[in-house]
C-alpha cells in the first residue's frame, strides 16, 4: 500500500512538473479519478501529505485550490521521476497535451475576496499569464453577498470585462 500511495504523490508531482502553471484539485482529479488510480479520498490524503512535506505549496481562494510544486518537490521528482511506469508517464503526457490550453486558462483567472479592517469586503480579481499579470483588479463592497456575486461573475465574464476596459481605456 505504501508503495502504490508513493506512486499516487510521484504522478501529482510529475503532472505539476510538466507545465508552468499550478493545477486546481479538480484538475488533478480528472486525470487521477478518470484513469482510476485511486480514490478521491486518497488523493486528497496524498495532497495533503505533500503540502506537509512541503513538496507542494497551496494558493486558497474563495472557490477553488491551487497546487504549486516547489523547489523541494521539482528536486523529488527529478530523482524518483524512474518510478513512474512509462504507460502512466505516457497518459499524464496525452492528458497534458490535450488540455493543457483548457488547463492553462481556468487557472489564469483568479478571484478572491476578504473583509477589510473597514469591515467591507475587497475583492481582487486578476488573469496571470505566465506568472504576470494582465489585470489586477481590486474593489471594495459592503456585503458579502455582493463580494460572493463578483468573484464568481468574473470567473464568467473575465474576457469581456477585460476586453470592455482595454477599448474604453484605450
Amino acid at each position: 500500500m505504501t508503495e502504490t500511495f508513493t506512486l499516487y504523490k510521484l504522478i501529482v508531482l510529475f503532472m505539476l512538473e510538466k507545465v508552468d502553471f499550478p493545477m486546481t484539485t479538480s484538475q488533478i482529479s480528472e486525470f487521477i479519478l478518470d484513469k482510476g488510480y485511486t480514490s478521491y479520498f486518497t488523493l486528497q490524503e496524498a495532497l495533503s501529505d505533500m503540502v506537509d512535506a512541503e513538496l507542494l505549496r497551496v494558493e486558497n481562494t474563495h472557490n477553488r485550490t491551487l497546487y504549486h510544486l516547489t523547489e523541494s518537490g521539482a528536486k523529488t521528482i527529478s530523482y524518483f521521476q524512474n518510478k513512474i511506469s512509462p504507460a502512466i508517464q505516457e497518459d499524464i503526457n496525452d492528458f497534458l497535451k490535450e488540455k493543457k490550453y483548457d488547463l492553462k486558462e481556468e487557472v489564469s483567472i483568479k478571484s478572491d475576496f476578504y473583509m477589510n479592517t473597514n469591515h467591507e469586503y475587497e475583492v481582487r480579481c486578476q488573469i496571470v499569464e505566465d506568472g504576470h499579470d494582465l489585470i489586477d483588479l481590486k474593489l471594495t463592497v459592503p456585503t458579502k453577498t455582493e463580494a460572493i456575486a463578483i468573484a464568481d461573475s468574473w470567473q464568467k465574464k473575465n474576457q469581456e470585462i477585460y476586453a470592455l476596459l482595454m477599448a474604453n481605456l484605450l
